[in-house]
């Protein structure tokens, strides 16, 4: 189902205007196109950074966006977005508080003059750091997610953020609906991050926890032709997996033993990535197998 192919979409007929650049905004919003809702974005004449250092990316995350053109540094365009914004359920946004007020696009400024906008504001962190320059980068490494030198393989943070931008922008609508009244959300992107690092806070995925290495049954070993992701966490995935090896025992306690690592590691390493698929399908293990 697209959005537009049902009137039952759970944002069907619910006006979005979005503001926010790069990541985070335009991923929301295009979650939010997903559920049904009309969204328009608004882009200063120098457009999204994006569309610049990544087009293909910015035209999937566009596209049924309808996109308007306006420097909010003139009367004339500022003008013209207030008028927009006297048709909008929801404004979206990702600027400082000090830019936002500058404009007087800061809440208490909107809330005065148009009373039944709802906002969701998404800031780098709350509070007193809210003005602190930072990107996903920085704010994955502030909640232990960056290890060594290589990067991410993904925006996890601002991908985490459109997520709960998303959920806020529900929140908002069904506060409209509901009870009528409009509200102001600000959510960060360092608490998206949090929100994922929580498992590492827990130690489950530092080294010595179960889904960090140390439980033999969910690791990525080397194979004949490539690497294999394996996660026989749960103990009767753990036990085909031991089995099809030739393990005697696939209790945890073994699974945690230094013998057990080794021993899966020379099975693996004596099969091929398509023999490996072959026997995970037949045997019911959970592994996906990944070039060298």
């Amino acid at each position: 189902m697209t959005a537009s192919s049902s009137s039952h979409s759970a944002l069907h007929g619910v006006r979005i205007l979005s503001l926010a650049l790069n990541l985070p905004g335009p991923a929301a919003l295009m979650r939010l196109r997903a559920m049904g809702a009309q969204c328009t974005k608004v882009e200063g004449p120098q457009g999204d950074p994006m569309g610049h250092y990544s087009p293909e990316a910015y035209a999937q995350l566009h596209e049924g966006i309808a996109l308007l053109t306006l420097n909010l540094k003139t009367p004339t365009d500022l003008a013209q977005l207030h008028t927009a914004l006297a048709q909008t359920d929801v404004l979206l946004t990702s600027f400082r508080p000090s830019a936002l007020r500058k404009l007087a696009l800061d809440w208490q400024s909107l809330h005065h003059q148009h009373p039944k906008l709802a906002m969701v504001s998404i800031v780098g962190s709350l509070g007193s750091r809210a003005e602190e320059p930072g990107h996903d980068l920085t704010y994955m490494a502030e909640h232990g997610l960056v290890t060594g030198t290589q990067l991410p393989a993904s925006l996890f943070a601002d991908m985490a953020g459109a997520v709960m931008a998303s959920e806020a922008v529900l929140r908002a609508v069904l506060q409209l609906k509901l009870q009528g009244t409009a509200s102001h959300t600000e959510l960060a992107l360092s608490d998206a991050a949090a929100f994922l690092g929580l498992p590492r806070s827990w130690g489950i995925t530092t080294p010595s926890g179960a889904v960090g290495g140390a439980h033999a049954g969910y690791r990525v070993y080397r194979c004949a032709d490539g690497r294999v992701a394996v996660a026989a966490l749960e103990p009767h995935f753990a036990k085909a997996l031991c089995t099809a090896a030739g393990l005697a025992q696939a209790d945890y306690a073994s699974m945690l033993q230094p013998s057990t690592h080794t021993q899966l590691e020379a099975f693996f390493a004596r099969h091929t990535c398509q023999q490996l698929s072959e026997l995970a399908q037949q045997q019911d293990i959970p592994l996906h197998c990944l070039p060298p």
